[in-house]
């Protein structure tokens, strides 16, 4: 299959300046996660838990790749500014409704940076005592780590720039993108404009 341009994929992908991963490598590489962790998890019904909204991408193709019974749910987090996010205080905004006491459970991610989040997601998950507990992430920004993050599957490292695309947003765009691009520098300059003319 022909790689397609960044113009073919619409009127507002002008704001990616480069793509990093095609569409067909992200789709390549969640299938190749997908057999690893139904081969690991097999005869063990295990549940995904995710952070909504950046993870639905990522967990919906996932889960179509996955081969073995198993059960989803989703949490939803909130930071009180992009200031404290950078600090890890975070605040829970949506629980678990699924029970995870005794339960393999896997926490997925669509990006890792800092880990301070992480962090304070997996020790609240550990709380209510499951079997076992992983993490998967289909991006990865080492470059802003600042606490270890016990990753165990792992898609792709990303630089320390501004990414977006297959559920990464800036202010809520891009999400929709099928590949993972950088953002150009002109889409920081309008989305400013608009502000301060809205």
């Amino acid at each position: 299959m022909a790689q397609r341009t960044v113009q073919e994929y619409g009127a507002f992908a002008r704001d990616i300046g480069q793509i990093l991963y095609t569409e067909e490598q992200i789709q390549q590489r969640v299938r190749e996660l997908g057999v690893q962790i139904s081969a690991d998890y097999e005869g063990k019904n295990p549940l995904l838990v995710g952070v909504l909204k950046g993870v639905l991408f990522f967990m919906a193709d996932l889960l179509r790749a996955m081969t073995i019974p198993l059960e989803v749910d989703f949490i939803a987090v909130s930071s009180f500014s992009p200031q404290t996010r950078q600090q890890g205080y975070v605040r829970m905004i949506k629980d678990l409704d699924i029970p995870i006491g005794g339960r393999h459970v896997i926490f997925v991610e669509d990006v890792i940076d800092t880990g301070l989040t992480l962090n304070y997601i997996l020790r609240t998950l550990r709380v209510h005592k499951p079997a076992s507990l992983e993490v998967c992430t289909l991006f990865d920004k080492p470059a802003k780590r600042l606490i270890d993050a016990p990753v165990k599957y792992k898609g792709f490292d990303l630089p320390d720039q501004y990414v977006v695309g297959y559920g990464l947003d800036y202010r809520e765009k891009y999400r929709n993108l099928p590949f993972v691009g950088l953002l150009a520098a002109h889409a920081f300059k309008d989305a400013a404009q608009e502000e301060r003319s809205g």
